[in-house]
């Protein structure tokens, strides 16, 4: 063999060996970008520091690190001490940029030793509990797959038949729905705050793996059952960023979607292959690597690796694709600033499907903080939209009665 065969066989054999190592490296790196997506995770990050908590005029206020979140006007809840600890904070009193801190009111402390805590997590779930709120709640269990589901019960009125059904988000818990409580309260409509497989309230699935709402759903039709056995004739369901893709597959799937008379979804998932590859972009993950994570995640042979029970079709929870197909009147509101999920998507379903779909945007509310930053703006959004689609309908051939127009 020639000394130039030897070395274009020596550049092929080394070629190959580096080519195989970036596949496996690729292959791996894919893999951890899906099991991050499909794990629920136990404890979240605590990353907001806490730099002092003072008494001023016999005000409680708390010094914080100036972050994206805590520069923003509102009200917002302060998770601390491993998530024992619970603060609602208010008003920005001060803000200083060449330090990088800001001041804020501290409006309730519902648990913990605020004063002690140095670091917290940032949540749009401002009160701990219906108590909180001020709204008397009854605790009770929905019968679901592997066991039954905790929810909260808050009723407009004994004889209310229309029920508001409230799905939250990834990573939250049904105290996120207590934000909207209030305004379907002033509606007439009973709340039921669902918790859902993996939530850590709910039974874990088998697989212990989110479906991305291709198996919540179910647990949302146990809810409907619940509702339909205990009063109700029609519901509203609420759902905040995965909770709207969940609302949006059982008003696909479940048997009960006759009834589900309209959707109020903040900052939902309309598209998951787009809030992928959002976060593949996010944590510099080749855009190759992020499609084949996603691709581990949706073919059957990517179960075993996964971990998942089913695969993930993602194709069929795509809402921009199937915009003709969304028959359930739904108001999306979306802030332009989200950097978890996208909001182009709910404004393209919006501009696909007209008829259906009204779209309301936001802005400085990042993700699922809509209602935190301009309250009022939300609850009068959602109240005007639902009384429409709440009005009394007309049966065939009834014309509207006299003194009306």
């Amino acid at each position: 063999m020639s000394l130039r065969a030897k070395w274009t066989l020596g550049g092929i054999i080394a070629g190959s060996a580096v080519a195989s190592t970036v596949a496996a490296g690729s292959s791996a790196l894919a893999l951890y970008f899906a099991r991050r997506v499909i794990t629920p995770s136990r404890q979240r990050e605590e990353d907001q520091e806490v730099l002092a908590v003072i008494r001023e005029d016999g005000a409680l206020q708390i010094i914080l690190a100036a972050t994206a979140d805590s520069t923003l006007d509102g009200v917002y809840g302060l998770y601390f001490d491993g998530g024992k600890g619970h603060a609602r904070i208010g008003r920005i009193i001060s803000y200083s940029p060449s330090e990088r801190t800001v001041l804020r009111a501290v409006e309730a402390v519902y648990q913990g030793n605020l004063s002690a805590a140095r670091r917290g997590r940032w949540s749009g779930a401002v009160y701990p509990d219906p108590a909180a709120a001020g709204m008397a709640a009854e605790e009770i269990l929905i019968e679901v797959e592997g066991g039954t589901a905790p929810a909260w019960l808050i009723r407009a009125a004994p004889e209310a038949t229309t029920w508001a059904v409230m799905v939250h988000g990834r990573g939250a818990t049904r105290q996120e729905g207590l934000r909207a409580v209030r305004t379907a309260r002033d509606l007439g409509l009973s709340s039921l705050l669902i918790s859902y497989r993996n939530d850590g309230l709910a039974p874990s699935a088998n697989d212990g793996r989110y479906g991305l709402g291709s198996t919540e759903w179910r647990d949302v039709e146990a809810a409907l059952e619940f509702a339909l056995a205990n009063g109700a004739t029609e519901v509203v369901l609420f759902g905040w960023s995965m909770g709207g893709a969940i609302c949006l597959q059982t008003a696909d799937l479940s048997r009960y979607r006759h009834v589900i008379r309209a959707m109020v979804l903040d900052a939902p998932v309309i598209n998951w292959v787009n809030v992928l590859a959002h976060h593949a972009e996010l944590n510099r993950i080749p855009s190759l690597v992020g499609r084949y994570g996603q691709l581990m995640m949706s073919h059957p042979l990517g179960r075993r690796l996964t971990g998942l029970a089913a695969p993930v079709d993602l194709k069929s929870m795509d809402w921009v694709s199937r915009a003709v197909e969304l028959r359930t009147p739904s108001l999306i509101i979306h802030s332009v600033d989200d950097e978890y999920v996208p909001y182009g998507p709910s404004a393209t379903l919006a501009e696909k499907n007209p008829e259906m779909v009204t779209f309301e945007a936001f802005s400085r509310a990042r993700h699922t903080k809509e209602w935190n930053v301009d309250p009022l703006r939300w609850e009068s959004l959602v109240r005007a939209w639902l009384q429409q689609q709440l009005a009394p309908r007309l049966n065939p051939g009834q014309g509207l009665s006299p003194g009306t127009g």
